[in-house]
């Protein structure tokens, strides 16, 4: 190959690097501006989350999703590009992983047994399920779009990826109107709302994002 020719692929890479992280971008404030907006325009913020606020469980559950949201989110940046290296993005994903398991261990170990049950099924289990994908809609939307404009090796992987990431988005959202509030809760019906998303996302970019 040409000198000439490496340098106009090398400069052709790096424009479509750089188009990629600009509509990513864009997908990530979009996707949250909508969902948020949505939220706040249907059912709402909880309305004692002042006092709420005080409280570790709310705080954790807050802090989780969200992190598990930057982590996802910082990893669909990456994985629309062809051959770019995921593993250490990827084990980010272990660390809002580890935070849930920590708490329910925790939550466990000074809670009776007989009050597991209660505090998992909590009150809104399945309007949690069902709501969070909702949320979801908007930045799964975004980030297919986005996607689009690159090359990812797995499509379908890439497509989970946006959706864990748009899954925890809407979680972290979902969070400040949430009023169950425990860990157990969290880790089971938060979890299942989260893997809807992926299970779509995945199947969602093997469909749209092959090329």
């Amino acid at each position: 190959m040409k000198t000439d020719d490496l340098i106009s692929l090398l400069a052709e890479d790096a424009t479509v690097r750089t188009k990629l992280g600009r509509m990513l971008t864009y997908a990530l404030v979009a996707g949250i501006a909508i969902s948020a907006i949505m939220l706040i325009s249907t059912i709402g913020m909880r309305r004692d989350m002042a006092d709420a606020m005080e409280t570790a469980r709310v705080l954790f559950k807050i802090g989780a999703t969200l992190v598990l949201a930057v982590a996802a989110s910082s990893l669909v940046f990456q994985i629309g590009r062809p051959a770019a290296p995921l593993k250490t993005r990827g084990l980010l994903l272990l660390v809002p992983l580890a935070l849930v398991v920590a708490a329910v261990i925790a939550e466990m170990s000074v809670m009776p047994a007989d009050s597991w049950r209660t505090r998992m099924m909590g009150n809104n289990a399945r309007f949690c399920v069902m709501f969070i994908p909702v949320l979801a809609l908007a930045p799964l939307a975004a980030f297919m779009i986005a996607l689009r404009n690159g090359a990812p090796d797995n499509p379908g992987l890439s497509g989970a990826v946006a959706g864990l990431a748009s899954g925890g988005i809407a979680a972290a959202i979902y969070a400040w109107h949430c009023p169950d509030d425990s860990p157990l809760f969290l880790a089971t019906w938060y979890t299942l709302g989260i893997a809807v998303v992926t299970t779509a996302g995945y199947f969602t970019g093997r469909r749209l994002l092959r090329w």
